[in-house]
């Protein structure tokens, strides 16, 4: 890479490190969310395939085609025009992951006043009547900030039904599985891009978005920020430097990623060291420090994969996430469980079916 390449990747960061940096708490908020909330779910009747599911290596291959399943219908909707149909049914996933993620904060008070019985009606009244409130306000005014709130609730809502569904070495086929699709749907096909506009033109939260400054409004972001490449016009005498929009733009899978093998840590690694996390108690199960530790050390790879990603977005054209955030979450767990926990807990024993 030239010099002269170098310092225009470094006035383009500068000139975006608020959003860059808003974008990495949001990610960090969305996977310490599903953290906190992920005993609350940890239980083998929870788990999509149940207990035997977890160690079944065609359960990922069937989640993989689904991803690809929607994604393609989605796009062909659109095509269609069929916009109604597409936001029905995003709606329905929104609403049900936002539920996953607002009722165990509803239960919160419940812990300290030791509340149970009828109480727990009318928690999940209260969940349903929130989570259908949140969804009535994301359609009638899809700010930013309603978006990103939206956004990354339902994250972690979804990174802890995934997470704790599969043993660690299998969320990371699923990682580098997905992270080689992304990679050939952005840069070779380009049909992630155009998913990714109709999401915006939608103004549907399933990306989060980190402004530059406070005068923009998402309300009037136009559907085709992805598939635009056009450089900036050159000025005479002023080296061209890479296009920047007025705000980054980050698909949830990208953060639902690298957290599900931060929840498949917690939950699946034995249970090493202290307990540290006991919120729910009984009959919840503790979360330890080697796991625990370890799935901070995940958190931490996919922040420096972020970063990563962020050297090349500066540059104002749509990259792949999922290969370098991917990348940076495995690597760092694999550190963590090695020193932390012993390399002999790299691997769990799994089976196709």
């Amino acid at each position: 890479m030239a010099e002269s390449e170098i310092d225009e990747i470094l006035a383009a960061i500068r000139d975006q490190w608020s959003s860059m940096l808003g974008m990495a708490g949001m990610f960090t908020a969305s996977i310490l969310i599903g953290v906190f909330i992920q005993p609350f779910y940890n239980f083998d009747d929870l788990r999509a395939f149940g207990e035997e599911g977890s160690t079944e290596a065609g359960n990922v291959l069937i989640q993989l085609i689904m991803i690809f399943v929607f994604t393609i219908g989605v796009i062909y909707l659109a095509r269609k025009g069929l916009e109604v149909v597409i936001k029905a049914i995003v709606f329905l996933a929104l609403w049900y992951s936002l539920l996953i993620a607002i009722d165990p904060i509803l239960a919160i008070p419940m812990v300290f006043l030791e509340l149970g019985g009828n109480w727990n009606y009318v928690r999940v009244a209260l969940s349903l009547t929130l989570a259908t409130g949140m969804m009535i306000l994301l359609y009638k005014f899809p700010e930013w900030y309603v978006v990103n709130t939206i956004g990354v609730l339902v994250g972690s809502g979804v990174i802890v039904m995934l997470g704790i569904t599969f043993v660690p070495v299998l969320i990371i086929l699923f990682m580098v599985l997905a992270a080689i699709y992304d990679h050939w749907a952005v840069n070779k096909s380009k049909h992630m891009l155009e998913l990714a506009d109709t999401m915006i033109g939608l103004k549907l939260p399933v990306l989060l978005v980190a402004p530059k400054d406070s005068s923009y409004t998402f309300l009037e972001q136009e559907a085709d920020v992805m598939e635009r490449s056009e450089p900036p016009e050159p000025v005479e005498g002023r080296p061209e430097r890479p296009r920047t929009r007025d705000a980054l733009f980050m698909g949830l899978g990208d953060v639902i990623f690298p957290g599900m093998l931060v929840i498949s840590s917690i939950t699946f690694l034995p249970d090493y060291g202290t307990e540290v996390f006991h919120f729910w108690g009984e009959p919840h199960k503790p979360v330890y420090s080697g796991a625990m530790l370890v799935g901070m050390g995940t958190l931490v790879g996919g922040l420096f994969g972020y970063a990563a990603l962020m050297t090349q977005v500066a540059r104002g054209k749509p990259q792949a996430g999922l290969p370098l955030l991917n990348g940076g979450s495995i690597l760092g767990y694999l550190i963590s469980v090695s020193i932390l926990i012993g390399p002999s807990n790299l691997w769990q024993e799994i089976s196709f079916l």
